[in-house]
């Protein structure tokens, strides 16, 4: 019997791909576009819409009619709402940066979208990430680097459960992104040539504060700039308008350049450093997502990086103390952003674990 695979589909060329490549192994395809906009005004409409958008539906439809393959629109609109959009805009009201894209990964594509489908009889859920999945000698499963490593997508699908992964296929890890458009253009996908999408997709013209504002109905307010020492440098225009690292649009000029390193939400103010101050050597979390090991019990030297577009950095992890884990980098990193996700590998390449900062 045909082993049944559901395909979350974008509409964009992966995703499309994986579903083409899928089909031609002999699998029995299905392709799904989750509903997760809330209101048309969220999403971007534009052709090149993101992976949201109406435009999305249409453009997978059409990619499944060329396939021949069947598809359906899930509504998820309830568990998108409570699980990236409210957890998107708590986590800045808390002066953190959340990486939504993580979030709708774990609870919406894999735990909502695979519940749902293996409830209808399905084996596995596929999507058109750039990853592979690996099972270890130990029996775990685990995320491995992609052969494509500037599209490589390890870093956000670090919290992938272990039931999660055993039901799960990235048919297009081999491949580098030419080849994806290559083969979508032989096989006359429509969205052979559709540009990637880059932006939050519920984030019109990634206005974030705008976004917060609408959803909470309450105006951020201007406070201080302070120096490392307390210090009142100038007037900010409102908390959720700055993250850690940023250096631009602050408003305000100095001799040399100023970043944020740090967002006080207490006392209302955003605090001004230098790029020595910026950088750590320590980073702190809890509540780990093990892969590739169950649990750490001693220091152990693993590669990590602090936000999607870093790189890899040796260091040591040490074991939670008070439910508390801290990774010690050979050379300081640029800004371990609280509310960011830091992920670890085994071996360069094997996601070792990870959580949030």
């Amino acid at each position: 019997m045909k082993k049944k695979v559901v395909v979350g589909m974008s509409g964009g060329v992966d995703s499309s791909v994986a579903a083409l490549i899928l089909k031609e192994q002999g699998y029995d395809v299905i392709g799904v576009t989750m509903q997760i906009w809330q209101d048309e005004d969220y999403c971007d409409m534009s052709e090149n819409g993101g992976c949201c958008g109406l435009s999305a539906v249409d453009d997978a439809r059409r990619v499944a009619e060329t396939i021949g393959i069947p598809y359906y629109v899930m509504n998820f609109k309830e568990e998108f709402k409570k699980t990236v959009i409210d957890y998107f805009v708590a986590e800045y009201l808390r002066g953190r940066t959340p990486n939504p894209c993580i979030a709708c990964n774990r609870y919406v594509k894999w735990e909502a979208l695979l519940h749902r489908c293996l409830g209808i009889g399905a084996d596995y859920i596929a999507t058109g990430h750039y990853g592979n999945i690996e099972k270890l000698p130990n029996g775990r499963f685990a995320v491995t680097k992609s052969a494509s490593l500037n599209k490589d997508q390890s870093y956000v699908l670090y919290n992938l459960t272990q039931e999660e992964l055993s039901h799960t296929l990235f048919p297009i890890s081999t491949m580098e992104k030419d080849e994806v458009r290559k083969i979508a253009e032989r096989a006359g996908l429509p969205v052979a040539h559709k540009k990637d999408s880059q932006d939050i997709c519920f984030i019109k013209d990634g206005d974030y504060a705008s976004f917060i504002e609408e959803q909470t109905g309450v105006k951020s307010g201007p406070g201080d700039f302070v120096d490392s020492k307390g210090n009142v440098l100038g007037r900010h225009a409102g908390i959720i308008h700055y993250t850690v690292g940023q250096r631009k649009g602050l408003g305000i000029a100095f001799g040399e350049p100023r970043y944020v390193i740090r967002l006080d939400v207490p006392k209302n103010q955003v605090v001004l450093g230098t790029l020595d101050e910026l950088m750590t050597k320590e980073v702190l979390f809890d509540d780990i997502n093990y892969m590739s090991v169950s649990d750490i019990n001693e220091p152990v030297k693993v590669t990590g990086k602090v936000r999607y577009s870093a790189k890899d950095v040796p260091c040591t992890l040490y074991p939670a103390k008070d439910g508390v884990m801290k990774a010690v980098f050979e050379e300081p990193v640029r800004a371990a952003t609280p509310g960011q996700a830091a992920v670890f590998y085994k071996d360069g390449c094997i996601v070792c674990g990870g959580s949030i900062i």
